[in-house]
């Protein structure tokens, strides 16, 4: 398994890139529709269209992504063990891992615009739409540079 993997191990990487660029979209894009959606009338038309784009764009695009993100991931490091040994790796991981969470907390938030409640201010959610790209940045830096 691991000799197969190995053999096609820059298509996994480009897959998991195409996965990491697809998840990240999403992650900035649906705190910006809450920020959208406090501003709309409750039960209104536009309400009920913003919940229809978050649940669409959480469920179509954004899980999807992550799952494959994570597969992907454990593949590559299934194909070369030795990455777990690198102190880059392990940053990167620890910031993955942040940004999964985020994304777990984004998925209870829709939950909670789709069930009619306004969670959180639009001034937090204004802050919380940058923390997925600040950990996308230190993420990229480890892959690129690996400064350990």
């Amino acid at each position: 398994m691991s000799a197969f993997l190995l053999n096609h191990y820059l298509w996994l990487k480009a897959a998991h890139l195409i996965a990491v660029i697809a998840w990240m979209a999403g992650m900035m894009y649906l705190p910006r529709l809450f920020i959208y959606h406090h501003g709309a009338q409750k039960g209104g038309e536009a309400g009920t269209s913003f919940v229809a784009m978050e649940r669409r764009l959480l469920k179509g695009i954004m899980n999807p992504s992550i799952a494959l993100v994570w597969v992907l991931g454990i593949a590559m490091l299934v194909a070369n063990p030795a990455t777990l040994s690198d102190g880059w790796f392990h940053v990167k991981l620890t910031f993955v891992i942040a940004i999964s969470g985020i994304h777990g907390f984004y998925a209870s938030a829709q939950r909670k615009f789709a069930a009619g409640e306004r969670p959180r201010t639009t001034k937090f959610w204004r802050i919380a739409n940058e923390a997925p790209f600040v950990g996308l940045i230190i993420i990229v830096i480890m892959v690129i540079v690996k400064p350990f």
